[in-house]
């Protein structure tokens, strides 16, 4: 015959093997609010992705539509900007003629100073007056 131990776990055996079942059945429950979490999930991000690419292929449409139209203003502004350089680079040529013949003319008179003697006669304090310093 068994002893007493053998017989006193042998009377917990039921309850213990109830328990794990009971553990079991749970686990298994779990086991399926997962499965439908997960399917839910999957279902979720299918949605999520179709949104984000038909969003991605609008914002693309956008994208081409808008950057012919930004290049169509940036050709018309370089014109704008071209005519502008245009005209300030014939005002600056205009410029330098006159920067050019006002030297030369500076240099022929000084010249003329210079050969009749006049540089020689006139001391510095003599220009200062004349200047008005």
């Amino acid at each position: 015959m068994a002893t007493k131990e053998a017989q006193s776990q042998l009377a917990i055996l039921p309850e213990r093997v109830s328990v794990l079942e009971t553990k079991v059945e749970n686990i298994n429950e779990k086991l399926i609010e997962l499965k439908s979490d997960v399917k839910e999930m999957h279902d979720c991000l299918d949605l999520t992705r179709d949104s984000v690419m038909a969003e991605l292929n609008k914002m693309q449409d956008e994208y081409r539509a808008n950057s012919v139209k930004y290049f169509e203003h940036a050709e018309k502004l370089h014109a704008a900007d071209s005519v502008i350089h245009d005209k300030m680079d014939a005002r600056l040529d205009d410029l330098e003629k006159v920067k050019s013949k006002i030297t030369m003319y500076i240099m022929a008179a000084l010249a003329f100073a210079a050969g009749t003697g006049w540089l020689n006669s006139v001391s510095f304090p003599h220009i200062l007056k004349f200047l008005g310093l």
